[in-house]
């Protein structure tokens, strides 16, 4: 039987990742351009409440490796999708350079497709940078049956996915029925994977032409740029940060493939690149005044730093201290020469 707290995290989890997927449909059906202030807003929160999700996928422990397809619940198996649509809003980010976008999409697209071969819902194949293949040893003969083939298994993937999508259309119609049973729901959720995969692996593709133009897109401008004066900001990268290592742990087993990291580990790298101020060197070093966070993070309280300087004040008046009694002295009468208001004519000459 379920206790209280895991009622509560799937209740989270399935209104969250419900949110998620609404915004990616919204994104996907709209005639908006990508770049559009109101598109680049849904994209970025899509992404914000599906790495909610999918914190919350790996706190519940839904998904093992030892598991078949058979054993996972209904409802869970939605959430084999997040990778996907994760990686399908992002590669839609405007604010990044395109670059950076589309290997982290990569990211996550590998990620999904991982996950659907070990429930051998896909057989996709990675492959590794030694196996390209060599076509200047093929005859012309071979040249033209590979291209026949790869022609022909194009044609049959997009009959494949056409009659994927429409049988998913009907199911939906049925799912939405109150009264659908979890037969229909688990055909819905199984079909909406498979044309997921579809879509995952196209865009792999994609991906993989376009990689090699933004990489020569990206040398050009590095050789005409000039030389800037500091190092660039580090490049984003897909990371989920964790309140402490248990936690860590826990996420980390969630989606390995993504690199974790706890707040500490998170502040002390973000310190050692210069972003963050350390606190073990607070500012007063340099002879500027101490922030509160810098306060805070050096353990000092700003309050009783106040009060030594007021004591400090006290003690040299005690003593007749000749540099405090000159200055407390200058500012009597500069104040005896300078009335408050005087210098304020109200716009009269």
């Amino acid at each position: 039987m379920c206790s209280k707290p895991d009622e509560d995290v799937t209740q989270t989890l399935h209104t969250i990742f419900h949110e998620g997927l609404d915004l990616y449909n919204k994104v996907s059906n709209s005639n908006e351009p990508t770049n559009s202030p109101q598109i680049q807003r849904d994209v970025q929160k899509g992404i914000a409440l599906l790495e909610q999700a999918t914190r919350l996928v790996s706190l519940a422990d839904i998904f093992s490796k030892n598991e078949e397809l058979d054993e996972l619940a209904t409802n869970d198996i939605q959430y084999l999708l997040l990778p996907a649509l994760l990686g399908f809003l992002t590669a839609k980010l405007t604010s990044r350079e395109r670059k950076e976008v589309v290997e982290i999409a990569e990211v996550y697209f590998k990620d999904f497709l991982q996950r659907t071969n070990g429930y051998k819902l896909s057989n996709y194949h990675f492959n590794k940078p030694e196996e390209t293949v060599d076509n200047s040893k093929k005859t012309d003969f071979e040249l033209l049956s590979m291209a026949v083939n790869t022609r022909a298994n194009k044609i049959q993937k997009y009959r494949e996915h056409k009659e994927l999508k429409e049988h998913l259309n009907n199911l939906k119609t049925n799912v939405e029925n109150e009264h659908a049973d979890e037969d229909i729901k688990r055909k819905y959720f199984l079909t909406m994977l498979r044309v997921f995969i579809h879509d995952v692996v196209d865009e792999l593709e994609s991906i993989n032409m376009e990689k090699p133009i933004l990489e020569h897109m990206a040398a050009v401008k590095r050789e005409d740029a000039p030389k800037p004066k500091r190092p660039p900001p580090p490049p984003l990268k897909p990371i989920i940060i964790t309140k402490d290592a248990a936690q860590k742990a826990v996420y980390g087993a969630g989606y390995p493939s993504l690199p974790t990291m706890t707040v500490d580990e998170f502040y002390e790298k973000r310190v050692a690149e210069g972003a963050f101020p350390d606190p073990n060197k607070p500012r007063e070093a340099k002879g500027g005044a101490m922030s509160l966070q810098e306060a805070s993070l050096a353990g000092i309280s700003l309050n009783d730093q106040q009060d030594q300087e007021e004591e400090e004040t006290e003690n040299k008046e005690e003593r007749d201290d000749e540099e405090l009694i000159a200055r407390m002295r200058a500012r009597d009468e500069y104040r005896d020469e300078h009335r408050r208001g005087w210098g304020n004519r109200m716009n009269r000459s």
